[in-house]
């Protein structure tokens, strides 16, 4: 049996910065120090050529628990359902109109963060209510 190993999710995207620090207030994540030496990441960034500014950024768990995200800038834009999405767990061990309230309630708080409304999915007798959403830059994801 193999080891478990650490591992981060990447998002390809247009703006990195923006969409890691909505990322960073949907989950709680922060941006990590800079590079040793650095006062911020706009002073190290200032030392790389040109057309490696803004090319990347990344949010991590403060406390080390829940992966790296790490964010890169691709020129393609998004055509397509996102193949893998993250499910933002906010409404665990809930059901009915408690869970609804929870989902709701932070699908008001995301939309202030600039994040769009997609569909409710209605419980079903097997899975609970989720709501689907879509990040700063159309990504989906689910309030579950």
């Amino acid at each position: 049996m193999g080891t478990v190993k650490q591992f981060q999710v990447t998002f390809d995207c247009a703006e990195p910065e923006r969409v890691a620090r909505f990322w960073c207030e949907v989950l709680g994540y922060v941006v990590p120090p800079p590079p040793e030496g650095f006062a911020s990441w706009a002073d190290f960034e200032r030392t790389l050529p040109e057309e490696e500014h803004g090319k990347a950024f990344a949010c991590v768990d403060p406390t080390g628990v829940g992966p790296r995200l790490f964010f890169q800038r691709v020129p393609e834009g998004k055509v397509a359902k996102n193949r893998l999405h993250l499910d933002v767990r906010v409404g665990t061990g809930l059901v009915g109109e408690e869970r609804l309230a929870v989902l709701e309630s932070e699908c008001a708080r995301l939309l202030e963060l600039g994040a769009t409304r997609v569909r409710l999915l209605v419980a079903d007798g097997y899975n609970e209510s989720c709501l689907v959403m879509q990040d700063v830059e159309g990504n989906e994801f689910c309030l579950d």
